[in-house]
């Protein structure tokens, strides 16, 4: 009996040691996301159906959600970097790999997307949210007479009531692809000259650099023109003035696009759960809510893009005329240098 007793008791002893040392789910899933990006309708679905928490943290740029990262910042379990992000985010082993046995809806990603996912085409370690590109949002209650290009920040007669996003690598390709060079060029000659037309031409007539706030500038009439993504500003102003205040466009140059991916960071606590919720977006039923939220057009999945309900507030063929952001490895320290000049060097 006193065998029996010291058996139980040790297996007692063993089991409450076992469950101090480690850390229980809390049922929750962490995301650190874009602003705009993940409809509030999609997470509640994904919590009902899962029984869990989403708590999301946002960034507004790649290199504020990588600095963070890079700082050591814990505790996120998914987050949405942009192609030349993710590869570098790859290439630094700071993410898991995607189990794909659990990922049963990858044959609902378009076939296309391989071509653009260079970095990482067999979905490996990151599978596509979104292809999009930024543009220019015009008052039409305001500006009456304009060109559809990147050449509207250089009208004078506009300035203080335009703003451009405070991010590097979309800002310097507009100007590169204004200018016909690739969004990618780092040919130091090429990249002088945008930034000479940024700082000389463009720069002088806008209000500020701004990430995230000018959509909401510009629903109350402050901004007139924005270059930046199409959902912020949407997202600001009522449906009921959208169709009377709002023209977007892609400028006939072209310009950055981006392709959004979702990776399970290294060290996440809830990677099978962070797999659910990559697989859950990916259902044609859920993702046709994400495109008709944000009136995004369709690319990454096309069998959603026929459930939707809503037109797009541009069109996927617009991309046509844009080339994908990639990492640049070190040469990115060219871009740091002239972005400097641009962004914190006064007129």
């Amino acid at each position: 009996m006193k065998k029996i007793v010291t058996i139980v008791l040790s297996a007692l002893l063993l089991s409450l040691f076992t469950s101090c040392g480690s850390e229980k789910d809390d049922g929750t899933l962490y995301l650190y996301n874009w602003t705009y990006y993940t409809p509030d309708s999609v997470l509640e679905l994904f919590e009902k159906e899962f029984n869990c928490t989403v708590k999301v943290d946002t960034f507004d740029s790649n290199e504020v959600m990588y600095a963070k990262l890079k700082a050591g910042a814990k505790g996120y379990d998914i987050t949405f970097p942009s192609q030349d992000y993710t590869s570098i985010m790859i290439k630094q082993n700071m993410v898991q790999k995607i189990n794909k046995e659990k990922f049963t809806n990858i044959s609902k990603i378009n076939p296309e997307c391989k071509k653009l996912m260079t970095f990482d085409p067999e979905m490996d370690y990151q599978v596509p949210y979104y292809l999009g590109m930024a543009g220019i949002a015009v008052n039409k209650q305001k500006v009456k007479d304009y060109t559809k290009s990147w050449d509207i920040f250089s009208r004078t007669d506009l300035k203080g009531h335009m703003t451009m996003m405070d991010d590097m690598r979309e800002v310097m390709g507009d100007a590169l692809a204004f200018q016909g060079y690739s969004v990618n060029s780092v040919n130091p000659s090429e990249l002088q000259s945008a930034t000479d037309l940024i700082n000389n031409k463009w720069k002088p007539n806008l209000v500020k650099f701004d990430a995230e706030g000018f959509g909401k500038s510009f629903a109350a009439g402050d901004f007139w023109v924005c270059q930046g993504y199409a959902e912020v500003v949407y997202g600001e102003v009522p449906e009921d003035k959208q169709e009377e205040m709002i023209d977007f466009f892609i400028p006939e140059e072209g310009g950055p696009q981006y392709l959004d991916s979702m990776v399970i960071l290294k060290g996440a606590k809830h990677y099978d759960r962070a797999m659910e919720f990559i697989n859950f977006i990916h259902r044609p039923e859920i993702y046709a809510m994400f495109l008709d939220e944000f009136r995004f057009p369709g690319f990454v999945n096309l069998e959603a893009d026929k459930l939707r309900t809503t037109t797009p507030m541009y069109k996927a063929e617009d991309m046509n005329k844009g080339e994908l952001k990639l990492d640049i490895g070190e040469d990115l320290e060219l871009y740091n240098e002239k972005w400097q000049t641009i962004r914190y060097t006064a007129e």
